[in-house]
């Protein structure tokens, strides 16, 4: 059986969510209909519950589709490489309390 590991920090987990790289509330606006094909807008990763409520509570579901839209965007923001490298040493088992935006 493959182990399933997390997009962003690459832990394994058994409690994986589903991150939508463009977020589903902004997939009938027409800027993201005009910017994305309907394959793009459909894009699933994987992710630990830890990463996922981070990204959450980073960016705005806007911020997500116009700027964060990649797996390799949203590692590249300095937030989301810091927190990767922290929660990246910590067991999976283990529940990470994510601090809300400012």
């Amino acid at each position: 059986m493959e182990e399933r590991r997390c997009a962003l920090c690459q832990r394994a987990a058994t409690d994986l969510t589903r991150h939508h790289l463009i977020p589903r509330t902004v997939h009938k606006r027409p800027r993201t209909r005009r910017n994305f094909t309907r394959d793009q807008r459909l894009t699933v990763v994987l992710l630990c519950r830890a990463c996922h409520k981070q990204i959450h509570s980073l960016f705005t579901e806007s911020e997500l589709a116009r700027t964060y839209c990649s797996i390799e965007a949203l590692a590249a923001h300095p937030e989301i490489a810091r927190f990767i490298e922290w929660v990246a040493r910590r067991p999976p088992t283990v529940d990470v309390r994510v601090r809300r935006r400012r």
